[in-house]
């Protein structure tokens, strides 16, 4: 029954933003543009997660419109003031949804990769005005890889599995590298490598013969 109602406020709210679209398009909102935006989008948004309480097992989905809704409310509501940063505020509040999901259906280990690689977003695009390109680039990367290596170590059925490592690795070590390209260290760090791999090599081409 709650979850009836929860869908009939829902149906009722879609409705009234079709009809705001209308009004908006035919410029009859005036100064009031703002702030009919911010009530619907946040009733829209407490609707959707209205329904998720309501069975959060059945009705996981709802909170990914119900967390992007209200993300879209409160970026109506401060995004003048936050400037590159409201950007970030609403990647982040997508993201939490995908983690939500995560917490309360442990069975969607899935859900970790777009909650991890949303948030990771989400810090750059808040922090995109003092970052310089390849700051922003190591932070993506790091970010993407620590994700697969929750996806390793967290609760769910692909915890322990091998798989998630490899991707995680491989994103991470490019991060490293993006950030320690910045200080000019990566033209040293490269070399070390090479000798360090090619002396591997050697010393167990020299134990194989001997």
């Amino acid at each position: 029954m709650q979850s009836s109602k929860g869908y009939v406020g829902l149906g009722v709210l879609l409705l009234v933003l079709g009809v705001v679209f209308l009004l908006q398009n035919f410029g009859f909102l005036g100064s009031f543009e703002n702030l009919i935006w911010l009530v619907l989008f946040g009733a829209a948004g407490l609707a959707f997660l209205f329904v998720f309480t309501a069975n959060i097992h059945q009705n996981w989905w709802a909170v990914i419109p119900g967390f992007t809704l209200l993300g879209l409310a409160l970026l109506v509501a401060f995004g003048e003031y936050l400037g590159a940063a409201g950007g970030g505020m609403f990647l982040g509040a997508i993201g939490l949804s995908f983690l939500v999901i995560y917490l309360v259906r442990r069975e969607f280990w899935w859900a970790i990769i777009p909650a991890g690689t949303l948030i990771t977003l989400a810090i750059i695009a808040a922090l995109a005005n003092h970052l310089p390109g390849l700051t922003s680039g190591g932070i993506l990367f790091l970010g993407l890889g620590a994700t697969f290596g929750l996806v390793y170590l967290m609760p769910g059925p692909e915890r322990g599995k091998i798989w998630p490592l490899f991707p995680g690795g491989i994103l991470g070590v490019m991060g490293l590298l993006f950030m320690l390209s910045l200080g000019g260290i990566i033209n040293y760090v490269w070399p070390l490598i090479l000798i360090l791999g090619g002396s591997i090599l050697v010393v167990r081409a020299v134990m194989r013969r001997s």
